[in-house]
């Protein structure tokens, strides 16, 4: 009975094996397939992979003509996602983004009121210059990427599963900006920043997009698929070795800590880049087809984790300190 037992264990750990791997396979080709259509961008694609995978929202920073828009269009494609996109203005409104309701007449001459669904009813949206709109626009975006769902004249609206936000910011034009608070740039699990291509990379990218035909991207995951990926995601192990380099990296980034950097700091990440990090590890690692997260994983994603919940004090500003400097060294500590 105990053999019997010991096999049907077995099996289990088998199925258990060959559908992680089947997941870890269908992300390689979702990346590979956003690769075919955005180059060189590799680290940027990854991040925003990781970032989907952990059931999170992005922040992606860089100037005009770098392709986030077409990165979001093209993630949507790939992953089977329902996507859309909003251009964020200053005279956009809450019922703009969210929707409304509507007085309709029925042919009885009943009158009733009807939700008209906005735009962010989508799986995967772009936040286009989110820094653009009022703080008022802004916090019932931010509102509902925390709470996953909208309330409008009372009537609560869950939103569809799974649900993402994409959103860019130009760091180049700030004029007629509203810059997002720091408990709002906390929604966000990562800051993506996305900088100018190599120059193989723009070489690709002229003959591309200026000749007849240019790559268009191709189905690699249904939503189904991504959920599950999310799921196991949540359930591979971690190591007491990468959770305590979490912790140290999190900690030590906060002014009053025991790390010299940390008079420099303002202030620091909470709790929840502690929880991004530990979903962000793990996605990371079975993009890579690893079913453990390890230290170089809580390495490599400390920088667009933890950049845009801290800020340096004024002394350390002036003496020509920055924020990616800081966490490089803090990142020396456990690395």
């Amino acid at each position: 009975m105990a053999v019997a037992s010991g096999e049907g264990l077995e099996k289990l750990e088998d199925m258990i094996v060959r559908a992680a791997e089947s997941t870890a396979a269908h992300i390689r080709a979702a990346k590979t397939a956003i690769g075919s259509v955005i180059f060189g961008q590799d680290r940027v694609v990854e991040h925003a992979l990781v970032t989907v995978l952990s059931g999170g929202h992005a922040l992606l920073v860089g100037g005009p003509g770098l392709a986030k828009t077409k990165l979001v269009d093209t993630m949507g494609t790939v992953l089977g996602l329902d996507a859309r996109r909003i251009q964020f203005t200053p005279d956009l409104m809450p019922s703009d983004i969210l929707g409304s309701e509507v007085l309709e007449e029925s042919p009885g001459g009943r009158r009733n009121f009807r939700f008209i669904s906005g735009p962010i009813f989508a799986q995967l949206l772009m936040a286009d210059e989110i820094n653009r709109a009022s703080p008022r626009t802004q916090s019932a975006l931010l509102q509902a990427m925390q709470e996953q769902h909208v309330t409008v004249a009372g009537a609560r609206h869950d939103l569809p599963r799974p649900f993402h936000v994409l959103a860019t910011q130009n760091p180049l034009e700030q004029e007629g900006t509203y810059p997002l608070p720091e408990a709002q740039l906390d929604r966000f699990l990562m800051e993506i920043d996305v900088d100018y291509p190599d120059r193989d990379a723009e070489r690709r990218i002229l003959f591309d997009t200026t000749g007849a035909e240019e790559s268009r991207p191709k189905p690699a995951m249904t939503v189904d698929e991504l959920i599950a990926a999310q799921r196991l995601v949540r359930r591979l192990p971690v190591g007491e070795s990468v959770v305590e380099a979490i912790l140290n990296l999190v900690r030590s980034a906060r002014p009053g800590s025991d790390s010299e950097a940390a008079k420099l700091i303002a202030w620091g990440p909470g709790p929840r880049a502690s929880q991004a990090l530990m979903l962000a590890v793990r996605a990371r690692a079975l993009l890579e087809r690893r079913f453990a997260p390890s230290v170089d994983d809580v390495i490599d994603l400390a920088t667009p984790i933890l950049k845009h919940r801290m800020a340096l004090t004024f002394a350390a500003r002036a003496d020509g300190e920055t924020i990616d400097g800081v966490v490089g060294r803090l990142k020396t500590r456990i690395g």
